[in-house]
């Protein structure tokens, strides 16, 4: 038995939670992922699962031996991090999850000048518009919203900030009239976002003034993109990034709702997210590093 390929595919069976989704996650058989889990069991003389036709659930011996395991492969990471380091020659499969919206507006470029400088380097870009398994799903680098990543043991340095902006079409204030003050949105058609849906709520200021609004939206979507379209189609006002909007607001397209009262507190934020350990690979470092040189240099989302 291979001791330490047998490890890994216990731990990636601990932390998915099925044999299933390890053996995916490992491009190996179902049949190939029990039995390294059976043979690492009788080589151990413990029980590290417990196994139902239903769920299945680490023994307490078998959550000591997934932390080890985690402890081991870090420090093999760590490892290998130092070595690619030492060379100063990215390569190799760089995995980037980033959140949809941002990365259909503004990814492209950065993806562009990274290829440019390293192309030993080979990108694989995944798009969410919810949470993600950050650690758990082997990703090098991220550029989400803070509330996406569901992992711990990662960094999260803020990357942009976007202010939000309320806004309906021209065609829909023609038909429910503009509002005047904020507790007027009670009466006003309203969407969000899916995230935001179970207590929806809007935060206006104006000099001293602050007015928080409860409404029930009228359509909540699990992406900014197809909130946009249908605040266009005149469904509703919603909140949305100044940046996706600024044409449609010039054009006249798109008003803003309160105009003298500011949203407060629903900023778009994206956040570089990469691994909480000491060494990161090179591909990772070099990355991180554009990526802020990138966005410092006021590119917009």
């Amino acid at each position: 038995m291979n001791q330490l390929q047998a490890m890994r595919v216990f731990l990636n069976v601990a932390e998915t939670g099925s044999f299933g989704s390890a053996a995916a996650k490992l491009n190996l058989s179902n049949a190939v992922v029990t039995r390294y889990v059976a043979l690492l069991e009788e080589h151990l003389g413990a029980r590290l699962l417990n196994r139902t036709t239903r769920r299945l659930s680490l023994t307490e011996t078998g959550r000591l031996y997934a932390r080890g395991c985690r402890q081991i492969f870090d420090q093999l990471d760590e490892m290998e991090a130092g070595v690619e380091n030492a060379s100063r020659m990215p390569s190799g499969e760089l995995r980037i999850a980033s959140s949809t919206t941002f990365s259909l507006q503004a990814l492209t470029p950065l993806l562009t000048l990274y290829r440019l400088r390293y192309p030993s380097v080979h990108l694989a870009v995944d798009l969410f518009d919810g949470s993600v398994n950050f650690i758990e799903d082997g990703y090098d680098v991220g550029m989400l919203a803070p509330v996406q990543v569901n992992s711990t043991r990662v960094v999260s340095r803020p990357l942009l900030s976007v202010a939000a902006v309320a806004v309906a079409s021209a065609e829909l204030t023609q038909e429910h009239g503009s509002p005047t003050a904020p507790q007027d949105l009670r009466k006003f058609p309203l969407l969000c976002l899916q995230t935001d849906a179970r207590n929806p709520t809007l935060r206006f200021t104006k000099e001293n003034a602050n007015e928080c609004v409860s409404f029930d939206p009228v359509y909540a979507a699990n992406n900014l993109l197809m909130l946009k379209q249908a605040v266009k189609a005149g469904m509703g006002g919603a909140v949305l990034p100044q940046t996706m909007i600024a044409d449609e607001l010039a054009q006249g397209e798109l008003g803003q709702i309160l105009p003298g009262w500011q949203v407060s507190g629903n900023e778009f934020e994206v956040a570089l997210i990469y691994p909480g350990r000491r060494n990161i690979s090179a591909k990772t470092r070099t990355f991180v590093e554009m990526a802020i040189e990138h966005f410092g240099q006021g590119v917009s989302l």
